[in-house]
């Protein structure tokens, strides 16, 4: 049975604590629950954790559940700290574990924390449900700077911590779109970046590999995960010169067989493309195998590189022909340990 379980975003963690807070700051009793409005308009009610404070500071936290979704963030405290401010408007603050945008192309400009639109204005109504002062509200997530190393913030040039993220409220587990949203966040700070010619890798294999093959600046390396369909047609309303497509052809050979996302539930196997391509190429086909890496690994060093090297032409042709040949494509193929197999097309922008 498939897991549907759904949890709740950081950014209603951190609206409901800083709800919480700001009620103790405004010298109401301390809550055991709180409720917030979702950007669909529905109520939803979360339990504190923790709360404490006083009419000068306040604070709260608020366990996030992210449901059935594998969130980093699941089982982290979500806090608000608020006090009084003779500003004129609400300020937000990043606290520990919370990061801050330094590079453009995001949603927050550069020195502003990472807390995206929908989360401030969300955090911004929890405290006008309780008072029209101006408060500064500091949000934090404790343990956060080392759980973004497993997310996109270091690419996407968000140092220091996690990013307040969500656009419903509410995590929907395995959601394709939230996936897709930070792939996106991280082509949009290339483009802002004025990066012409970027590479598109699947996964952290790729990325050490180009970084070992070639000089590319950081934010030129864009990683993909599955979702090539979805980058490419967003990389065609890019001013791009150029792509490096670079990665392991177990994952990279399904795009000849039309597998645009290739998730392995939601395509299948490249073993019988790359068999067959390999019997094309030395007239029979090499012994069976259960995966890619097994097929090439079962070749010589110069059978590898034939295979490797037709294999990156047919599918630089794919992706050539799926982008409408609107910039130039080169294809590199690695191996698990990020070993060069082949390629096909010109690489020297990337030298």
């Amino acid at each position: 049975m498939s897991s549907d379980r759904t949890g709740f975003t950081t950014g209603t963690c951190a609206a409901v604590a800083t709800k919480a807070a700001t009620m103790v700051l405004c010298g109401m009793a301390k809550p055991k629950q709180v409720n917030v409005t979702l950007p669909n308009d529905s109520i939803v009610t979360l339990t504190l954790a923790m709360v404490g404070g006083n009419t000068t500071s306040a604070w709260a936290s608020v366990k996030k559940d992210a449901g059935d979704d594998p969130d980093v963030t699941d089982g982290c405290l979500v806090s608000a700290s608020v006090e009084w401010t003779d500003e004129n408007e609400i300020i937000l603050l990043a606290g520990e574990g919370v990061g801050t945008v330094t590079k453009p192309g995001l949603s927050v400009s550069p020195g502003e924390p990472a807390i995206n639109p929908v989360p401030r204005r969300m955090i911004m109504d929890a405290v006008r449900d309780v008072t029209q002062r101006a408060v500064r509200v500091t949000i934090a997530i404790p343990g956060g700077k080392e759980l973004a190393q497993k997310t996109f913030n270091p690419r996407l040039g968000v140092e220091g911590g996690l990013s307040i993220l969500g656009t419903s409220g509410i995590v929907r587990p395995f959601s394709s779109a939230a996936l897709q949203d930070a792939l996106k966040c991280a082509l949009n700070v290339a483009v802002a970046c004025n990066v012409r010619a970027p590479v598109f890798v699947p996964g952290r294999i790729g990325e050490k590999a180009v970084r070992k093959l070639f000089r590319p600046s950081r934010e030129q390396v864009v990683e993909v995960s599955n979702e090539w369909g979805f980058m490419l047609d967003r990389a065609m309303n890019c001013d791009f010169d150029r792509l490096l497509i670079l990665g392991h052809p177990g994952k990279l050979a399904k795009l000849t067989i039309g597998y645009w996302d290739t998730h392995s539930s939601r395509s299948g196997s490249a073993v019988p493309a790359v068999m067959d391509l390999a019997k094309k190429l030395f007239g029979q086909a090499p012994p069976e195998m259960s995966t890619v890496e097994g097929v090439f690994r079962g070749l010589d060093t110069n059978d590898q590189k034939r295979l490797a090297d037709e294999l990156a032409a047919n599918i630089r042709q794919k992706v050539t022909s799926r982008i409408l040949n609107r910039f130039e494509v080169a294809v590199v193929l690695v191996n698990m340990t990020g070993g060069r197999l082949g390629q096909d097309g010109d690489t020297s922008a990337w030298q």
